[in-house]
């Protein structure tokens, strides 16, 4: 696990609006990018910033289907965040 995998994830989780959009996508297999702003009450421009950031980080991912924008959680991403976490706690441990 290279930190370059590591540091983008934890940044994307560093707003909150981002944390909202990653429970609100807990809560549903997948969204659209309409759905999503109008769940959270942003507009579209706004949300579409934070969805392609994470999106870059790789915590979600973006499926086009027509013209339409669809994201789900990449729970392998959130897996490797979680694993680096528990590595540090075993550190403090020890």
């Amino acid at each position: 696990m290279s930190k370059q995998s590591i540091f983008p994830g934890f940044h994307a989780l560093s707003e909150p609006i981002r944390i909202q959009i990653i429970e609100l996508l807990q809560s549903t297999r997948e969204l659209c990018v309409g759905d999503i702003a109008q769940s959270l009450g942003i507009n579209q421009s706004k949300l579409s910033f934070h969805l392609k950031t994470l999106n870059q980080s790789g915590l979600v991912i973006a499926r086009r289907q027509g013209r339409h924008m669809y994201y789900s959680l990449n729970i392998d991403q959130f897996s490797m965040l979680e694993e680096y976490l528990s590595q540090v706690k075993r550190f403090e441990g020890s």
